[in-house]
């Protein structure tokens, strides 16, 4: 079966345009066309009522509530140091959360991740161990005494240069290689999006797409809908 995770947001907000989901409603929406599309797993940023990404815990249960009323695959949230900076105060917020994600996703190049990933653990929350290129974050995961117990490694190709977006894939990879073991989920933005979702298919390897990474369709036209670019990852997946 394809794995397809839909990233509905991501930190983007009203400038980015109307299609870009933000309220928990919105969202709940969103989330619903995207499963109905063929997605198996969701992936959000909670907001504040000014449209920041945030921890708060009124905020993530509003979104996790909506998201779940309408649909049954699980739903992960972002722990992103820009919506908290400071890594200790990271930490209490997750420990405050009255309603849990199946899932949070840790950028392991962030100060605080192996805190923030115990502290997601303790919970028993599923952590999304986030890679991205050009950063030191694949050398301390596979360092990381905590790489055994995530649930996934997302890795993300932060180059938007189509041409160069599949020769950082392969790098960021080959940096990966073992990765604990653990299933990665390989994705790319912007203008390495598309590129980089194909190697994924190409690698057989789970990917996502969705309004967070890319705000086009494969031919540039832009994307109406999480949806709409689901079912356009789909198209390259044999079997979808």
């Amino acid at each position: 079966m394809v794995f397809v995770q839909v990233c509905l947001n991501g930190a983007r907000g009203a400038n980015d345009g109307a299609v870009v989901p933000l309220s928990p409603g919105a969202l709940a929406e969103a989330a619903a066309a995207a499963v109905a599309a063929g997605a198996s797993d969701v992936h959000v940023h909670p907001k504040s009522p000014c449209g920041q990404d945030t921890l708060a815990p009124r905020s993530v249960a509003a979104t996790l509530e909506a998201i779940r009323a309408r649909v049954s695959v699980p739903v992960g949230v972002t722990t992103g140091a820009w919506a908290e900076p400071d890594p200790a105060a990271r930490v209490a917020r997750i420990r405050s959360w009255t309603t849990l994600p199946d899932h949070a996703s840790v950028n392991w190049h962030e100060e605080g991740a192996e805190e923030v990933a115990a502290a997601l653990l303790e919970r028993g929350v599923g952590v999304e161990a986030g890679v991205w290129s050009g950063t030191d974050g694949a050398e301390r995961f596979v360092a990381s005494p905590l790489g055994p117990q995530v649930l996934r490694v997302l890795a993300e190709v932060t180059e938007h240069d189509a041409a160069g977006a599949d020769s950082a894939a392969r790098s960021l990879l080959d940096a990966l290689d073992p990765a604990h073991g653990r299933p990665v989920l390989l994705h790319g933005e912007e203008g390495g999006a598309w590129p980089v979702l194909r190697l994924a298919v190409r690698l057989g390897l789970p990917t996502r797409v969705g309004l967070e990474d890319v705000l086009v369709l494969p031919d540039g036209a832009p994307g109406a809908s999480n949806a709409e670019l689901v079912s356009a990852a789909l198209e390259f997946c044999p079997g979808a």
